[in-house]
């Protein structure tokens, strides 16, 4: 009955198009995402401003409580594939409004917990797994409504991220301070439940194609050979919102119209299995992790995200070792994220423009955080800490905003291939955001400083950095060298 729901024409149904719209209700999907920006990555790096407070109910160290946003960063990211299939299975609207549910129930019932055990399965994995069935489809499907103007609306929509940090820090902060976090929590879960609307606005994209003729004839040999992109086939979805009707319509033009056998024409079931078995592949496909363009930028999502969620975590607590007020520190998570929406803004516009390879662009990103992480360890006095807030603010945003809609470009995988590497690239980022926050929460507890925790920031984005540089060369190099070495060395010889 619910999937009935959503396959249904009218206000839920999904949208047709000659040709990517670049706009139309795409528009609509790019406000949700900002709301689902709010509520995922918003809440996960405005989390800091808890941690105090858990390790004074529960008793617990900062490597213990950091273990919190571990899990639920794994969880997040680990379960990506999952996403992914889901998605192409049922809709994006449906996994959408479940991940909003798991969100709302992990995050209510966190208040209701007894033990820093607990919370690791409320936030850690229920929550985790709402974030993921969440974030993922939602800015895929982003992606599927723009062309020319993807970058710039992908970045626009991602600053929800950053207005939720710049108003959940101080916000929640005198909250708690009438109420308690437990309380502040259930009200964080109720305000979650505006995901569910935002998945109800994901209708999928229709583009009909110029010609049905693949449908009206039996398919040849070469047709499956040379079978629509992924792209294509979500991209040419029927009304049920998910790339299975497209696979049933071929099915049963199959079992009308391809029962005969003439020259290269394949016999009807032979033709079915085919078909079911690619459909089963695309859910399951693995094959982009034999490019070498792609490993190379999977490393650099791994390593990199080792300093993309410890300095939100820590840098308040390193604001008021230094002497800063607490009620004052919180506001470091504020000027974080206002300089974070202009660099989100200004990569946008930068990468619209088409001066320059947006390959180019995000390697000069990621190189001077690495550096800003560097700073964090030796500036003294809040003034300087402000200063290192807004310039990792500012590269952090210009980061985030496009290394996941970097995939569509041709240095990487390209938009044909994107939505079966988004989720095999973000699972395999999961592992650095396990492993990031406790580190640097074990370098807090053995130094007992909290700017030893950014020392393993910068070495992780640096490491990034060196895989970053190499995606290009192997694209355009490494790869072809390697399958036409015989090739060229017989050509030498003649």
């Amino acid at each position: 009955m619910v999937l009935w729901i959503f396959r249904s024409g009218g206000c839920l149904g999904p949208k047709v198009y000659s040709e990517v719209p670049d706009g139309g209700w795409g528009w609509i999907v790019a406000v949700a995402f900002f709301i689902v920006e709010v509520f995922t990555y918003g809440v996960i790096k405005s989390f800091g401003i808890f941690l105090n407070d858990l390790m004074c109910e529960f008793n617990e160290t900062n490597s213990r409580v950091s273990w919190i946003i571990s899990i639920c960063v794994f969880v997040m990211t680990f379960t990506a594939p999952l996403s992914t299939g889901l998605s192409n299975r049922f809709g994006y609207q449906p996994v959408v409004i479940l991940g909003g549910f798991l969100t709302c129930l992990g995050t209510i019932c966190t208040a209701f917990t007894s033990c820093i055990n607990q919370i690791y399965i409320t936030i850690g994995i229920v929550s985790g797994l709402g974030y993921c069935l969440t974030f993922l489809p939602t800015v895929t499907i982003l992606s599927q409504y723009f062309s020319r103007r993807r970058s710039l609306v992908t970045a626009m929509a991602s600053t929800g991220e950053s207005f939720a940090i710049f108003a959940f820090g101080p916000a929640f902060t005198a909250l708690k301070t009438h109420i308690g976090w437990r309380y502040t929590m259930v009200v964080l879960g109720i305000l979650q439940g505006t995901i569910l609307v935002c998945g109800l606005l994901l209708r999928p994209t229709i583009i009909k194609p110029e010609t049905t003729e693949c449908l009206t004839k039996p398919l040849r040999k070469q047709e499956i050979e040379d079978s629509p992109t992924d792209t294509e086939f979500s991209g040419s979805m029927s009304s049920r919102g998910s790339g299975v009707q497209s696979f049933e319509e071929l099915e049963q033009s199959l079992q009308t119209g391809g029962q005969q056998k003439d020259g290269d024409t394949l016999q009807t079931p032979q033709c079915q299995q085919d078909i079911k078995r690619f459909c089963r592949n695309k859910l399951l496909d693995l094959s982009v992790l034999k490019e070498g363009s792609f490993l190379c930028y999977a490393m650099f999502g791994l390593f990199a995200t080792l300093g993309f969620f410890a300095p939100h975590l820590y840098v308040v607590e390193l604001s008021v070792s230094m002497g800063t007020e607490r009620d004052k520190a919180a506001y470091m998570l504020s000027i974080v994220a206002v300089a974070e929406i202009f660099g989100r803004l200004s990569i946008g516009w930068i990468m619209s423009c088409g001066c320059i390879r947006k390959i180019f662009v995000l390697f000069g990103c990621v190189f001077l955080i690495c550096l800003v992480l560097m700073l964090f360890t030796v500036v003294d006095g809040l003034w300087g800490l402000a200063v290192c807030c807004v310039l990792y603010g500012f590269l952090f945003g210009n980061i985030a905003s496009t290394h996941i809609p970097m995939l569509a470009e041709d240095d990487v995988v390209g938009i044909d291939r994107m939505p079966l590497a988004v989720g095999v690239y973000v699972c395999i980022q999961s592992f650095a955001g396990l492993a990031g926050p406790p580190l640097g929460g074990f370098l807090v507890d053995i130094t007992q400083k909290y700017s030893s925790a950014f020392y393993s920031c910068a070495a992780g984005t640096g490491l990034g950095a060196l895989f970053l540089a190499l995606v290009r060369p192997v694209k355009t190099g490494f790869l072809c060298t390697k399958k036409k070495t015989s090739t060229c060395q017989n050509s030498l010889c003649c």
